[in-house]
C-alpha cells in the first residue's frame, strides 16, 4: 500500500513538537544525578547505621575496586565511581529496552510507544520526589533505564517524517537537541540542588520540577503529536483492527546493520569510557573541582550545539561520521600528554566535534538502510549497540549476539578507568587513541555512502 507523503506544512509541526518535547525530556535527564545528591544518601545512610544497605553495600564493592589498583585512588573520587556505576546501569537497562521499544513502536505506531514510555517516565520521577533513601532513588532510575524511549522514538519520528535528502538534517537538529540539554541540564541541576523544601529529600526540589517537566511532556504530545509510523497512519480510522498489507520488497543495502551497529559499539566503549575518565585527568593535571569541570563539558555541549544545528545538518552522514571518528583519535593523542589548560580546551573542541558528528551520523546511515516498517526494531537495535545479522541462529547464540552488541557505553567507563588507574594516563590514552584510529580505517574503508533515491 502507498502511503501520501506528508506535506512540509504537516512535517515542520510535527518537527516543531517533537524539538520542544526534547528539550524538556533531556532537560530533566541531564539534571537528575547530581554529586551532591548521592553525597546526601551516603551521608544519611552511614555503615554504622545499616551496614548492610543497598547503598553500602554499593560503596563496598567500588572500595574494592579502588583496592585493587597498585596505585592509591583519592576518597574523593567514591562518589564520582558510584555516580558512573548508576549511569552504566542506566546505559545497560536502555540498552536491553531499546530492541523491544522499537519493535512495539513498529507494531502499535509511535506515538502509542512513545506515550507508554512517558508513562514508565512519569512513575520513575515520582519514585525520586519519595526518596527519602537511596533503595528508593535507586528503583527510580531502574524503572527510568527500562522505558527511557523517547530519544529512539523521537529519531524514529524524524525519520519516518523526513525523506532521504533531508534526513541528515533532521537528524542532527535531534543530536542538537541532546547538545543543547547536555549544556543547560546540569546547571540547572546545580541550582535547584540548593533549594531545599523538604527537610527528608533536600532534593526533593529538583524532583517536583523534572516531574513537572514530564508532565508537561506527556499533555503536551498527547495532545498535538500525530502518529507518523506509515502503516499505523493509515489504519487509525479502522479503530484497533489492521489492515493486512503485501511485505515490502527486500531491499538492497548500502551498508549491513551489522557492520553500523558493530562501529556505533566500537566507537562508544572508546568514547564513553573517556568521557568518564575526564574529571579525573582534569583534577591529576589541572587540580579542577567540579565547577572548573562542569565548565569544560558545557564548553564542549555548547560547540556541539552550534556545529550540529549549523554544520552537521548540511554534512553527508557518512563524512560527519569520518570528521568525528578522525577527530576523537587526535584528541586521545593530545591529552596522553596534555600540560596546559589551552591544549585541554583544543582536545575538548576536537571532542565537540566527535558528539557533533558519530552518532548523528551512524543513525542516518542506519536509518537508510531500514524500511518504513521495520525503522524502529532496526533503530532500536542500533541504539541497543548491535544486534547481529544472522537470522537463522537458535535462541541461545541470537540472545548471546545481541547482548554483546549492548555493552558498549555500559563497559566503556569501566574498562578505560581500569587502564587509567592500572597503567597511567599516557598509556591509557595512547591505547585509546589507537583503538579510535581502528574505527576510523574501519569508517573510511569498510562504510559507504548510501545510495539515494532520485
Amino acid at each position: 500500500m502507498a502511503h501520501p507523503p506528508l506535506s512540509p506544512a504537516k512535517r515542520k509541526q510535527i518537527l516543531r513538537v517533537l524539538i520542544i518535547s526534547l528539550l524538556l525530556d533531556l532537560v530533566k535527564n541531564f539534571n537528575d544525578i547530581h554529586v551532591a545528591l548521592l553525597e546526601f544518601y551516603r551521608n544519611l545512610e552511614r555503615p554504622q547505621q545499616d551496614a548492610n544497605s543497598v547503598l553500602n553495600r554499593l560503596l563496598r564493592g567500588l572500595n574494592a575496586y579502588k583496592n585493587a589498583f597498585a596505585r592509591p585512588i583519592n576518597d574523593r573520587y567514591d562518589i564520582v565511581l558510584l555516580g558512573g556505576a548508576l549511569g552504566s546501569l542506566f546505559s545497560f537497562l536502555q540498552a536491553i529496552a531499546a530492541p523491544f521499544i522499537g519493535r512495539l513502536s513498529d507494531a502499535y505506531g509511535r506515538r502509542t510507544a512513545l506515550l507508554w514510555c512517558m508513562m514508565g517516565n512519569l512513575l520513575s520521577v515520582a519514585l525520586w520526589v519519595a526518596a527519602t533513601d537511596f533503595r528508593t532513588f535507586l528503583a527510580s532510575r531502574i524503572v527510568g533505564g527500562l522505558s527511557e524511549g523517547n530519544v529512539q522514538l523521537a529519531t524514529d519520528i524524524a525519520t519516518d517524517i523526513s525523506d532521504e535528502r533531508t534526513r541528515a538534517s533532521t537528524m542532527a537538529l535531534i543530536g542538537a537537541c541532546f547538545s543543547v540539554a547536555f549544556t543547560i541540564g546540569p546547571a540547572l541541576g546545580a541550582w535547584l540542588s540548593n533549594i531545599t523544601t523538604v527537610a527528608a529529600n533536600p532534593f526533593g526540589t529538583t524532583a517536583a520540577i523534572s516531574l513537572a517537566l514530564i508532565v508537561a511532556e506527556t499533555i503536551y504530545l498527547y495532545l498535538y503529536l500525530p502518529e507518523t509510523h506509515p502503516s499505523s497512519a493509515s489504519t487509525e480510522s479502522v479503530g484497533h483492527g489492521r489492515v493486512q498489507e503485501k511485505p515490502p520488497a527486500p531491499r538492497t543495502r548500502t551498508n549491513s546493520h551489522a557492520l553500523l551497529n558493530f562501529t556505533h559499539f566500537v566507537f562508544l566503549l572508546f568514547f564513553s569510557g573517556m568521557e568518564f575518565s575526564l574529571p579525573f585527568l582534569t583534577y591529576d593535571s589541572f587540580s579542577y573541582g567540579s565547577s572548573q569541570t562542569g565548565r569544560l563539558l558545557g564548553y564542549v555541549g555548547l560547540i556541539a550545539s552550534i556545529l550540529q544545528g549549523s554544520v552537521t545538518r548540511r554534512m553527508d552522514p557518512l563524512k560527519a561520521v569520518q570528521l568525528g571518528v578522525i577527530s576523537s583519535a587526535a584528541s586521545f593523542f593530545m591529552l596522553n600528554r596534555v600540560q596546559t589548560e589551552r591544549r585541554l580546551y583544543i582536545a575538548a573542541s576536537l571532542l565537540a566535534i566527535t558528539s557533533a558528528t558519530v552518532v548523528t551520523g551512524l543513525k542516518s546511515l542506519s536509518s537508510f538502510e531500514a524500511g518504513a516498517n521495520e525503522r524502529g526494531g532496526k533503530l532500536g537495535n542500533h541504539r541497543s549497540w548491535g544486534e547481529w545479522e544472522i537470522d537463522n541462529m537458535d535462541p541461545v547464540t541470537r540472545l548471546t549476539k545481541r547482548f554483546a552488541g549492548q555493552l558498549g557505553r555500559s563497559l566503556g567507563p569501566i574498562i578505560f578507568c581500569s587502564l587509567y588507574w592500572w597503567t597511567g594516563r599516557e598509556f591509557a590514552y595512547t591505547l585509546g587513541g589507537m583503538g579510535m584510529l581502528g574505527v576510523s580505517i574501519l569508517v573510511v574503508l569498510g562504510l559507504k555512502s548510501p545510495r539515494l533515491k532520485h
